[in-house]
């Protein structure tokens, strides 16, 4: 979501997709807005996770988890 991309979005379109974001979040490009660093901080660490195969296979494991209604066992 943060990237922009779809769920089954390749490595590159992942690439494709932080570096667009991240020359126009860079806080060089943005001197003194709080927002746009938060969000470049946001979207680095979202590609942190999804560049990852080890990291994307648990964040997925997650988002289906909480999905599908939250805890086994009704919690």
């Amino acid at each position: 979501r943060e990237l922009g991309v779809s769920s089954e979005a390749t490595g590159e379109e992942i690439k494709k997709a932080y570096r667009k974001l991240a020359r126009e979040l860079h806080p060089d490009a943005n001197p003194g807005d709080a927002q746009a660093e938060a969000r470049f901080k946001t979207v680095s660490e979202a590609y942190g996770v999804l560049s990852d195969d080890k990291k994307r296979k648990e964040y997925d494991e997650t988002r289906a988890l909480f999905a599908g209604g939250g805890m086994p066992g009704g919690f």
